[in-house]
């Protein structure tokens, strides 16, 4: 019961806890772009798009869609639940699953969420990795759906970084950021296994090249190199 009670206080607070380190860190970096007309074009448009990035992006990447109807696929771990809780508090929808439980209920509550209008998130790599590989969710659900992928990355000047298998970024107060938004590409319908490969490794690549150029803003080739 104790347990519980500790567990349902955490609910409550990490929510408000994140808004206020996260704004007040996001609030306090100088902020670039780069291609973000390829961003402001789908949102012009009025048509869900799906937003896709690495996870090690995933403390902030799910803050940048400012008033965009946003649906986000949350693992349906005990974890999973404090992220549901922040996404609400930002206004962001949830659907629980993964690659290894539930994903093909998260699948068809993500095709009903754009149905409605509303443009999915979903991390590339997934909620286990490996690490910048592409899994299959995103092609699958573009495929299905028929709207466009987005890929883009974000790198800073200054960060800590968590010893999680991703290397989970959090930035530092008054750091540049930069956000790398690519071209965005679509994938043909009813796509077979093979179909559902090659592209795949399409987005992968294509997540890569705006890492990469993220990340060259700063003179690197990766976010976890030795400073």
């Amino acid at each position: 019961m104790r347990k519980e009670w500790k567990r349902k206080l955490l609910l409550a607070l990490v929510p408000l806890i994140f808004k206020v380190v996260m704004g007040t860190l996001l609030f306090t970096c100088r902020k670039e772009s780069r291609g973000k007309e390829h961003w402001q074009t789908l949102v012009d448009a009025c048509k869900p798009f799906i937003i896709t990035f690495w996870h090690y992006n995933v403390l902030y990447g799910v803050l940048g869609g400012g008033k965009l109807p946003i649906v986000a696929m949350v693992s349906p771990s005990k974890d999973g639940e404090f992220i549901a809780r922040i996404l609400a508090s930002r206004g962001i929808a949830s659907v629980r699953g993964s690659r290894s439980k539930g994903g093909v209920g998260a699948m068809k509550g993500l095709l009903k969420a754009v149905r409605e209008g509303l443009c999915p998130t979903i991390i590339a790599d997934g909620s286990q990795g490996p690490s910048r590989v592409a899994q299959g969710g995103a092609i699958m659900l573009a495929s299905r759906a028929g709207i466009p992928i987005l890929p883009m990355s974000w790198s800073f000047s200054r960060y800590k970084l968590f010893r999680s298998w991703d290397r989970t970024l959090l930035p530092l107060p008054f750091a540049r950021m930069v956000w790398v938004i690519g071209e965005p590409f679509t994938v043909p319908a009813k796509l077979d296994s093979d179909g559902v490969e090659k592209y795949r490794l399409l987005l992968e690549k294509k997540l890569m090249e705006t890492y990469e150029k993220a990340w060259g803003e700063f003179s690197r080739t990766r976010h976890d190199e030795k400073l």
